[in-house]
């Protein structure tokens, strides 16, 4: 004890080192007003232009409306930062998934949109849910008609695909499972949660094959739903990390 004891006061004082070559964090520029984009963001949607998208839906008043077809990215993405506000129809008609049900997807995994607020409907499938995966922490949802907010940190999935001589898939292996966390309304609602599988309505969750990048999609699911801001940051796989050059040490 006493060696234990002379040993922590010699380094008491002392700088430690972990050895480690980080790399020097790149600079962004944050916007002035939280929720704009950062210097670095990719513009999906800005009011006006939708050059982002495979085609386009109406534009009323800088809000992109819900039109005929799924939207989706003409960029795939991989691990992503998304930022989107949302308004459900202020006329509210229908309840349950009638009411201004979208919903925005990372490929196969749908984060949902629906009109949460004092609209009863299966907790995995209302607002902020992993759609038939997880209901959200708590619900944060605003009056139909106000606009919300999500952030959304999208970690992709690594899968290992074996196929056969001809092309055709044979097995899907999981070396590492897609994980979502979702901030509605700045409140955290859906903690990186693991990914089980493609959000199917009619059946389980399991993973098919898929590229490592892919587009997202906003969806037609018939309410007509608005969005405004829509940005994307592409960030790393998983945090990375340098071999140390050396152990960690004293100097």
């Amino acid at each position: 004890m006493i060696a234990l004891l002379g040993l922590t006061a010699a380094f008491a004082g002392s700088d430690w080192k972990s050895g480690i070559p980080w790399k020097k964090p790149f600079v962004v520029t944050p916007a002035e007003k939280v929720g704009n984009p950062p210097s670095d963001a990719v513009i999906l949607f800005d009011g006006k232009d939708m050059s982002a998208w495979d085609h386009e839906w109406v534009i009323e008043n800088g809000d992109l409306v819900v039109g005929k077809k799924d939207l989706f990215t003409k960029q795939k993405f991989g691990s992503v930062q998304l930022h989107l506000e949302f308004a459900t129809p202020a006329e509210v008609k229908g309840s349950g998934q009638g009411r201004g049900n979208s919903g925005v997807f990372f490929g196969n995994y749908e984060v949902q949109i629906l009109d949460s607020y004092e609209n009863e409907t299966y907790p995995d499938g209302q607002c902020a849910s992993i759609y038939k995966q997880t209901p959200p922490l708590v619900n944060v949802c605003r009056k139909p008609g106000e606009w919300q907010t999500y952030d959304i940190v999208y970690n992709c999935p690594e899968l290992n695909i074996e196929k056969d001589e001809s092309g055709k898939v044979q097995s899907v292996q999981v070396l590492r499972p897609a994980y979502i966390t979702v901030f509605q309304n700045g409140v955290l609602v859906v903690n990186h949660h693991e990914i089980k599988g493609s959000t199917f309505y009619n059946r389980p969750p399991a993973y098919e094959p898929h590229e490592a990048k892919v587009p997202i999609k906003l969806q037609d699911h018939g309410n007509k739903t608005r969005f405004r801001n829509i940005w994307v940051r592409e960030i790393p796989d998983v945090n990375p990390m340098p071999q140390p050059v050396k152990a960690a040490y004293y100097e």
